[in-house]
This record gives structure tokens, C-alpha cells and sequence, in this order.
């Protein structure tokens, strides 16, 4: 908290909104209380209830009325008909809400701040646990409330991943929306740019604790960013870019550790980079589903009745691929996965995997450059490859394997594509 005040304190004449998460571990603290509430376990969850009350309380005394707060949530679900959704977020909300007072006690010691209550700016819709921001509403709320202590000279301080409902309700965005709440406060406000200050140096070539030789990329695309963070780059979540791509923001993303790096710059276009591949990401817990029925035979309408199906349920898919009496496709939510596959049944035989991983080669143009698929196969000649994904994007090559194996794959293919770096691009290995 100290190291992040100095960050700010010494950015104060460029008017900052500092956006918080959660501390350490907290939300996963919280989401296990919300579970253990559920399945009727209240003296477990006031538990760990305590734990969260020593962490916060040893630094901040001040914050017992909302730890109060949170008591009295947990014990009012405990003792009643349950959880619901919107109880829930009223529970996972208390890590941001927490932390964020502590920041601007912290901060307040060097510079002029004023903590704001997130739930009074940033209005979303009623799915709760994953609300969508209502940017509109978000931007008037902003305009009004925000903006002129920015103009009058107060560091600002307010929480992510939290909002609140039109009718008041306190809702979240889903796991990691701090970063989204920052980019969409930052293109609602018409920010010079959006930092995002983590624990790492920036994007990387590929996950460094995979591939200690990785390198952090200098300068980096909206498109080729996004396309990390959907397909497992755990730098950025993987809404947190839409904002500043509809607005055209700057984000820079750097480490806290070292403030004098570099860092990644992400920007709507990127310097030509003569490497074609900029980065490798993987996701992990992926589940294929292979739907075969003659019926697809020459027929129209068959996708789209498919795919009503996972809209009905809320399942996203990542990787879809067809041939003339089947359709495979991929999904990393198991939660209705039951119902899914129960109305998957109508339209023909249903296979599933499990244990699956996606790799995803991301890269300007890649489309456009010969070659990438005879690199990138070559040296996996001896995996077996169950998916093949590539033309939906012009920026990466997308395949599924065996998630025991993805490990040695990305490592083969960082040492096939990155034999040498563009240092224009990309910060020199040492």
C-alpha cells in the first residue's frame, strides 16, 4: 500500500483516479464464506469471517463498522432462506470496499485525497455476480461526482470489480473486474491514459513461470491484447480493454515492484514487428464437446439452433469447428454444463473431454504470413493436436490439446518462434 501511495503521490500533478482491488486472497476469502453460507455452515464462514477482521483491522482500526457490516450480511443469509446472487456480491463487495479506504488512508499522508463510493458511480444491469456496466448512467454519476474533485486538485480513490443497481443493489462484474472498472472509468472520463499497476513487468512473450525466458513486450495492439487476455493471459481481465478501445485510451500496464520499467504500452495500432508471433497464451480446464447428427447434412439453420442452446444457458465457447455431419467446440464453464449437453441430446450423439487445453499463437497479420502453421506443427509433430483453429481472426492460430502436455508446448514454441528478439519491440532478455 506504501510502495502503491509513492506511485501515485509522485503522478499527482497528472490528476489520478486511483481504482483498488481486494487484498491478498481476500475475495477468494469472501467467495468461501458466500459457499459456505450456501451449503449452511454459518459458524465456518463467521470463521473465516475473523481471519478477514485481523487482516483488514491490524491496519486500518477504523474499518470495524463496515467489518460490522459484513458480519451482519453473513449471519442475516445464514440465519434466512439462503443466498442469492445479489447477496452474494453484497459479500464479495467488502474486499474492494475495504481496501480502497485503506489506499486513500495511506495515500492521505502524502497528497490531498478523497475516497468516493464506487456504488454511487457505476450503475449495471441485474445480473449479479457478472454485471454489465451501464455506461450512460456510469458517465453522468462520473461527470458529477468525480470529476470535479479531479479539476479542483484531489487525488481521487475509489474501488473496483463493485457498482451497484439502478434500484441500489450492490453488484460486481465478475472475478478480476478491478481493471475493468479502471478502463471504463478512464474512457468515461476521457483519461490521457489508464496505467494498470500489477506485479509483473507487463505482457510477456509467454507465461514467464512456463517460460523463464519470456520477455515483456514493449508495445502492443488493442486487438492482440485482447486476444491474450480472452485466451488466458492473466495480466489483464479479459473485458478490461473493451473501454479503452471504444475510446481510444492508452493503457499501460507496469510493475509496482519497479516503477522505473518499462512496462507495455497498448495502444489501437502497434510498431511492425518482424517476429509474427507476439506472445503465446494457454487456457486451462477446457471442455470439448463434439455434437454428430446427419441431420447437418446439407441442411441450414442447424448452427444456429445449436447455438441457441448455450445462449439459453449463458455458456461461452472459444473454439468452434465444423465438418459435414458435426460440430466441435470448446468451453471453459462447467456450471450448466449438465443442462447444455441434456439439450444437446435433440440434435444428435454428444461426445465430451475433458482435460483440455487452448494455445493460442497471437500476432499481427498473422493470417497474412506464410508459413506460421508449418513452424508452429513442426515442432509439435508429436503431440496430438484435437482442434485447429484459424481465419475467424487475423491475429492468431488457435488449437486444443491434452492439458497435461500444454506446458511443453508453449515452451517448443517460444523457442521456434523467439529465437531472437526485436528490440524495438520487445525489453532485451539479460
Amino acid at each position: 500500500m506504501d510502495r502503491a501511495s509513492a506511485i501515485v503521490a509522485e503522478r499527482i500533478d497528472q490528476a489520478p483516479l486511483v481504482v483498488l482491488s481486494a487484498m491478498s486472497g481476500v475475495t477468494s476469502s469472501l467467495l468461501e464464506m458466500s459457499r459456505l453460507v450456501s451449503d449452511g455452515q454459518l459458524d465456518e464462514a463467521l470463521r473465516v469471517y475473523e481471519k478477514i477482521c485481523v487482516q483488514h483491522l491490524d491496519i486500518l482500526p477504523d474499518l470495524r463498522p463496515d467489518l460490522d457490516q459484513l458480519r451482519e450480511v453473513v449471519t442475516r443469509a445464514g440465519s434466512g432462506d439462503g443466498l442469492t446472487p445479489a447477496g452474494e456480491d453484497e459479500i464479495a463487495s467488502f474486499g474492494e470496499r475495504l481496501s480502497s479506504q485503506i489506499f486513500a488512508s495511506r495515500l492521505s499522508r502524502l497528497v490531498r485525497v478523497t475516497h468516493v463510493d464506487s456504488r454511487q458511480c457505476l450503475i449495471t444491469d441485474e445480473r449479479f455476480t457478472r454485471a454489465l456496466p451501464d455506461v450512460g448512467e456510469t458517465t453522468k454519476r462520473l461527470d458529477r461526482l468525480v470529476r470535479p474533485l479531479i479539476e479542483n486538485g484531489s487525488a481521487v480513490v475509489m474501488a473496483g470489480y463493485i457498482g451497484s443497481t439502478k434500484s441500489g443493489q450492490t453488484s460486481t462484474l465478475g472475478r478480476g473486474g478491478s481493471d475493468y472498472s479502471a478502463t471504463l472509468f478512464g474512457s468515461c472520463l476521457g483519461a490521457e491514459e489508464v496505467q494498470i499497476w500489477t506485479d509483473v513487468d507487463g505482457m510477456m512473450t509467454a507465461d514467464p513461470r512456463v517460460v523463464p525466458e519470456a520477455s515483456t513486450i514493449r508495445h502492443i495492439s488493442f486487438d492482440e491484447a485482447a486476444e491474450l487476455a480472452y485466451f488466458g493471459a492473466k495480466v489483464l481481465h479479459p473485458l478490461t480493454l473493451m473501454p479503452a478501445i471504444q475510446k481510444g485510451v492508452p493503457v499501460h500496464v507496469l510493475n509496482s515492484a519497479r516503477p522505473e520499467g518499462g512496462g507495455t504500452v497498448i495502444t489501437s495500432d502497434a510498431p511492425a514487428c518482424d517476429i509474427p508471433v507476439k506472445s503465446l497464451a494457454c487456457k486451462r480446464g477446457i471442455t470439448a464437446l463434439t455434437i454428430t447428427s446427419s441431420r447437418m447434412l446439407m441442411a441450414h439453420g442447424f448452427l444456429k439452433a445449436l447455438f441457441e442452446v448455450f445462449d439459453k444457458h449463458q455458456t461461452s465457447v472459444d473454439v468452434v469447428t465444423t465438418s459435414e455431419v458435426s460440430v466441435s467446440l470448446t468451453t471453459d464453464d462447467r456450471s450448466s454444463l449438465d443442462a447444455v449437453l441434456a439439450d444437446l441430446e435433440a440434435f444428435g450423439t454428444v461426445q465430451v473431454e475433458d482435460g483440455l487445453a487452448i494455445v493460442c499463437l497471437v500476432g499481427a497479420n498473422l493470417k497474412d504470413r506464410p508459413g506460421i502453421a508449418s513452424m508452429a506443427f513442426g515442432c509439435l509433430d508429436d503431440v496430438n493436436v484435437r482442434m485447429i483453429s484459424q481465419g475467424a481472426s487475423n491475429i492468431n492460430l488457435t488449437f486444443v490439446v491434452g492439458e497435461d502436455l500444454v506446458d511443453t508446448v508453449v515452451r517448443r514454441l517460444h523457442h521456434t518462434f523467439f529465437k531472437e528478439f526485436d528490440p524495438d519491440i520487445f525489453e532485451p532478455v539479460p
